[in-house]
């Protein structure tokens, strides 16, 4: 599972897709240009993806919210790293822009036995510099990968072993069975790298100046550090040729992004700030698609205990604003949720997972009403109201400023005292990852998103083991829920085990959800074709990328 500092969101991704997932009349995404007109939570509907490019482009500029520390992804797991190489390696299996996964560099995979996966290799594929991939190096990618210094070194806790059984085929054997293990290999788990490239460069593969070693519809071709990277359509390419030849790639955050956008400096770019994707709304000359995502914004209780009771956490969600903040804070950007996940993670039994997602808005209401309140405030007189106020930290950002101060009130409104703790963002960022830093602290108002397009990759943060429960919950019955369905290799039965899982831990409001955040495309007009939705961040958008019908140039 991923965190999401800044609430960088991904396509994830992964990942998703929506409480009103209707296509757009022509685009098949909605968008906000010509009108101005500000956008309320409810109106917001997610869709996937942008109408089919038809028309080739020559040189499109992108633009990412910083610099990649590095292009290995190993290494260095950013999203700004990911959106780059998404579109120059490629995985064993692909996350679609519906947030489904399949085999791609693996054209078959069989099953025969819950803890055997076997992988058939495509003997297509060539990398950029005309070496045919192997199962050689398949099998060293993955043991990279699996490399405990390495990022991805977590999915491959639960692999036994993973072997060469045939020219073109991998077998890889599980301690018990794993349901989630070709989802990551959808993510960065799953890519295959030319071995003898990334050996020769060693510990400089993925800096400026080395090559890509990858197999994708563009390579690398120049990264000069501070000032952009360029990526080229790949000659040769063993799958379809992408429309646009040329992407360069420039970084700048907050309204440097939106200048640059708006004076035309800019072609396009994945708006990963909620803020700076409300200042883009509406501007001329731009489209705004909003797709499915798996982020949410959540508030965390913290081991200091000032929530340590269950039904004062049920109650302080009762009354929580969610639509007030949603307006108030991200321009009506996010949605009022009422899971902490977004529904990027719906990439199977979606039908399902959407019923179970209305049903839990009685415990997660977007706006309060009296019975609501009265509910609330009868848990906090039978649970007994803590003497001490409750401190809510946070940063001074917007969105987290708005969250702090409706959490505040809605505490207010049940008869308890809350205060507010804002601290450098800096400072802000250590609550996630140490103890000691939440120490004065009893809940977070935090974001966050998960890599994988099921819901499972996060339930496991309730789990009595997990160092992200930090609130301390411990449920028998929840453990054995979430160790079954990440066993269960069946999608419908792992979707029922899922939902129980989720109400489990909905009632005791292990985490309260706030609101689910849209992934946020921004494209020039004439421009269409790339995902709208999470799967940016591990699907290969810029091979989508090309002229919308009536605007080709004719020129790549």
């Amino acid at each position: 599972m991923t965190r999401a500092p800044g609430l960088r969101r991904a396509a994830l991704a992964a990942a998703v897709t929506v409480l009103a997932l209707g296509a757009a009349a022509c685009s098949g995404a909605t968008n906000t240009t010509g009108g101005g007109k500000a956008l309320r939570a409810a109106d917001l509907e997610l869709t996937p993806t942008t109408a089919r490019a038809t028309g080739h482009l020559g040189t499109v500029n992108w633009l990412l919210e910083d610099e990649p520390d590095s292009l290995d992804l190993d290494t260095q797991g950013s999203s700004a790293g990911r959106i780059v190489l998404t579109n120059v390696c490629e995985r064993l299996y692909q996350l679609r822009p519906d947030m489904s996964a399949r085999p791609f560099l693996a054209r078959k995979v069989t099953r025969p036995d819950p803890t055997t996966l076997v992988l058939d290799l495509r003997e297509d594929v060539t990398f950029h510099d005309g070496a045919t991939m192997t199962a050689d190096d398949v099998l060293w990618s993955l043991k990279r990968h699996a490399d405990p210094d390495m990022e991805q070194a977590d999915e491959f806790e639960n692999v036994k072993k993973m072997t060469k059984t045939g020219p073109h085929r991998i077998t890889v054997t599980f301690k018990e069975p794993d349901a989630l293990f070709t989802k990551a290999l959808a993510g960065d788990a799953g890519i295959v790298y030319q071995r003898g490239e990334v050996q020769a460069a060693g510990k400089e593969f993925g800096t400026p100046g080395r090559g890509d070693a990858c197999s994708g519809p563009y390579r690398l071709t120049r990264w000069k550090s501070g000032d952009s990277i360029t990526i080229e359509r790949a000659a040769h390419y063993w799958g379809t040729a992408p429309l646009t030849r040329k992407v360069v790639f420039r970084w700048a955050a907050d309204s440097a992004f939106v200048n640059a956008l708006t004076t035309g400096a800019a072609d396009g770019g994945y708006a990963e700030s909620s803020n700076t994707a409300a200042a883009l709304a509406g501007r001329r000359g731009l489209h705004a698609y909003y797709g499915p995502s798996t982020a949410s914004l959540a508030l965390i209780p913290t081991e200091r205990g000032g929530l340590k009771n269950p039904a004062i956490r049920r109650a302080l969600s009762l009354a929580l604003d969610r639509t007030g903040i949603a307006t108030a804070g991200y321009g009506g950007l996010v949605q009022p949720w009422a899971t902490p996940v977004g529904s990027g993670a719906w990439g199977y039994q979606k039908p399902q997972f959407a019923a179970a997602q209305r049903k839990m808005a009685a415990l997660a209401p977007d706006h309060p009403d009296a019975r609501d309140l009265a509910t609330a405030r009868k848990l906090v007189k039978e649970a007994g109201a803590p003497t001490a106020p409750i401190v809510i930290g946070t940063d001074a950002g917007q969105g987290r400023t708005v969250i702090a101060n409706a959490v505040r009130d809605a505490l207010a409104r049940i008869g308890l005292t809350g205060q507010i703790k804002t601290v450098p963002t800096a400072q802000f960022e250590e609550f996630y990852s140490s103890r000691a830093a939440r120490s004065d602290i009893d809940l977070l108002v935090g974001d966050w998103y998960i890599s994988k397009s099921d819901p499972m990759g996060f339930y496991d943060n309730g789990l009595s083991t997990s160092s992200n429960n930090w609130v301390g919950f411990h449920d028998p019955a929840y453990d054995t829920t979430v160790r079954t369905a990440l066993r269960t290799l069946d999608d419908a039965e792992r979707a029922r085990l899922a939902v129980r899982a989720q109400r489990q831990f909905a009632e005791a409001a292990v985490w309260i959800p706030v609101a689910q955040v849209p992934s946020v495309l921004v494209l020039k007009d004439g421009l269409t074709g790339p995902p709208a939705s999470q799967a940016y961040l591990y699907h290969p958008w810029a091979a989508d990328l090309g002229a919308a019908p009536h605007h080709a140039s004719g020129k790549d």
